[in-house]
């Protein structure tokens, strides 16, 4: 599963507007949707951020499905 659909999943489930995310990680919201539409892939340091904000091991949001 790729981390675009991974992280808008998980954003929905804790009910997190991308406002709000983009206001936790500091991450614009124009670039963390970007990352949502697959456009733009995050830096490890923005992967860190947004998964900090979203109280989440790093490595949720990579998850690899065979």
């Amino acid at each position: 599963m790729r981390i675009e659909i991974l992280l808008k999943e998980i954003r929905k489930e804790n009910g997190i507007s991308l406002q709000q995310l983009s206001k936790m990680t500091g991450i614009s919201n124009s670039h963390l949707n970007y990352i949502e539409k697959n456009e733009k892939e995050p830096s490890l340091l923005m992967a860190v951020r947004i998964a900090q904000a979203l109280n989440i091991e790093i490595d949720k949001l990579y998850k690899i499905v065979p």
